[in-house]
Formats: structure tokens, C-alpha cells, sequence
């Protein structure tokens, strides 16, 4: 597990580092505007496998993906006119929404041809990998399934270094961008546009 720490004078290079990285396969801890995420390539199955091995977490609990733009947005899933009126008017921000998919992901990223949670971050280092790498990534919050997610660095950190116990946890990411502490954040609000009228699934 390599950790990268950013300067404004170094930030070209990780970028070059984090996007070589996320097309070898590679899982990144990155800073988002919401709290610390665990981000890969959300169209590389081995990716997503070791991204749920590394959160401990059951692929019956679907993640969700970020994605550059409407655009990306509109490759991905349904979206009617009105269904676009609204994410113009919180995107990009802190709302993920729940779509239907116009296309396959691998295995535990939304529910096969039934939804898909999508969103545009605003945090410029993740939207940056998103411009480069031009292809969509995970979403989820850089913690082990069932604790808590996190916007300070030391507490992600520790809890993918440090097994209950003693040891160092078996599946870790790959590489972690260390931005420091984010200011508090809770994870983004959930809304459910599949269903009529939209339902919120998380505050």
C-alpha cells in the first residue's frame, strides 16, 4: 500500500500516478467532497471484487458510481427530461440518485437491470480522475463495512492497516491519496428516481 501525499507542486504527478493506477485495475483511496471513498474502475471486475474484499462487505449491498457529467450519466442509465431537470439542479453535489441501468456492470455494482446510483462529486481530485480517465468509478466511503465512514486520513488509515487484534488487514487498497483531514461531512443524501414520486433513501 503505497500513500501519496498531496502538495499543491505535486499534484500533476499523482494525478499521472492515480489514473495509471485506476487503468491497471488498482484500488485508490481518494479524498471526495463528502468523506474519504475507495475508488476504481466501475467496468473492471476485479477491481470491484477486491474493492468488496477490502471493505468486507456483501455484494448483496450494492455501491454506487461516480461520474464526470450528464453525459456519462445519460451512457449509463434512463434519463427522462425531467429526471434531467433535477440532477442539473444538484450536480454537481452531494445527492446520489438511483436510475435505471441502460447497461451491465460487474457483479455488486447496483442491481442488474433494475438500478444503478450515480452521481457527480464536486471535489476537484476526484473530478480530475474523472476527466482523465473518462470512464466511470466507484462511489463508495473508504471504511470496513459496518464502521464508520471518515473525513480524517488517520482513521481510514487504521482501519486498513490494523487487524483487530494484531497484523496488518489481508486486502488493502493499492494506493491511498492523502489530501489530510476533509472538512466533516456525512456520506451523500440517497434519492430513489425510479419510483414516482422520488422517494429519499438516505438523509
Amino acid at each position: 500500500m503505497i500513500i501519496l501525499k498531496v502538495a499543491q507542486k505535486n499534484l500533476k504527478e499523482i494525478l499521472e500516478i492515480a489514473v495509471k493506477s485506476i487503468k491497471q485495475g488498482k484500488v485508490l483511496v481518494c479524498p471526495t467532497d463528502t468523506v474519504y471513498g475507495l475508488i476504481c474502475d466501475a467496468t473492471n471486475k476485479r477491481a470491484i471484487e477486491k474493492v468488496f474484499k477490502i471493505k468486507k462487505r456483501p455484494k448483496e449491498k450494492p455501491i454506487p458510481i461516480f461520474v464526470k457529467d450528464m453525459e456519462m450519466a445519460k451512457r449509463l442509465a434512463k434519463i427522462d427530461k425531467r429526471q434531467e431537470k433535477f440532477l442539473k439542479s444538484v450536480w454537481p453535489g452531494k445527492i446520489t440518485v438511483i436510475l435505471r441501468p441502460k447497461r451491465k456492470f460487474p457483479e455488486g455494482i447496483g442491481k442488474p437491470k433494475k438500478e444503478i446510483g450515480l452521481r457527480v462529486p464536486n471535489y476537484e481530485i476526484i473530478n480530475q480522475l474523472l476527466r482523465l480517465c473518462n470512464r466511470p468509478l466507484t462511489g463508495t466511503s473508504a471504511n470496513i463495512s459496518g464502521e464508520p465512514p471518515s473525513t480524517k486520513i488517520k482513521e481510514v488509515l487504521k482501519q486498513f492497516t490494523l487487524r483487530r487484534g494484531s497484523g496488518q488487514e489481508k486486502y488493502q487498497p493499492d494506493l491511498i491519496i492523502d489530501v489530510g483531514n476533509l472538512k466533516p461531512s456525512k456520506p451523500s443524501t440517497v434519492i430513489d428516481l425510479t419510483t414516482s414520486p422520488p422517494k429519499i433513501l438516505r438523509q
